[in-house]
């Protein structure tokens, strides 16, 4: 079985010291957060102790913070190679609107910073997807 190692520069492991708050676990690598989140609730009694409970959610809680940032670039991906709003809101789920919500809200910010006179994201990619979008959710 393939498993992700973490890097010894990675500041904290499980091993040495399971986090029991966010901060120290949202230092860890995402994918390796939530395979640390797998091995660890699947690891400990039906009646866990307090720092188990505590490791629990504080890998939880970092593995959603670095889903909730990096979900609209997704749907943005998802969007650019022709994936329907229904398609994206059956696979996120979320119904319609909110998928649009987070990929407008996302994109607005992305196409304001600009970096060596050119923004982030393409402004007139975000109109034809944006036009897309309106023929299909009645924008």
């Amino acid at each position: 079985m393939n498993t992700i190692r973490r890097r010894p520069e990675d500041p904290v492991t499980l091993a040495s010291a399971p986090p029991t708050r966010f901060d120290d676990a949202e230092k860890i690598n995402a994918f390796q957060a939530l395979i640390d989140l797998h091995d660890h609730a699947t690891g400990h009694p039906l009646r866990p102790s307090r720092d188990e409970a505590l490791t629990d959610l504080a890998l939880s809680a970092a593995v959603v913070a670095w889903w909730s940032r990096w979900q609209p670039s997704m749907i943005h991906t998802a969007l650019r190679v022709g994936a329907a709003v229904a398609d994206i809101a059956a696979a996120t789920g979320l119904d319609t609107d909110e998928v649009v919500h987070r990929w407008e809200r996302w994109t607005d910010v992305q196409t304001r910073v600009v970096i060596g006179g050119r923004p982030l994201l393409d402004p007139d990619e975000v109109r034809t997807i944006r036009q897309r979008i309106g023929e299909e959710v009645n924008l």
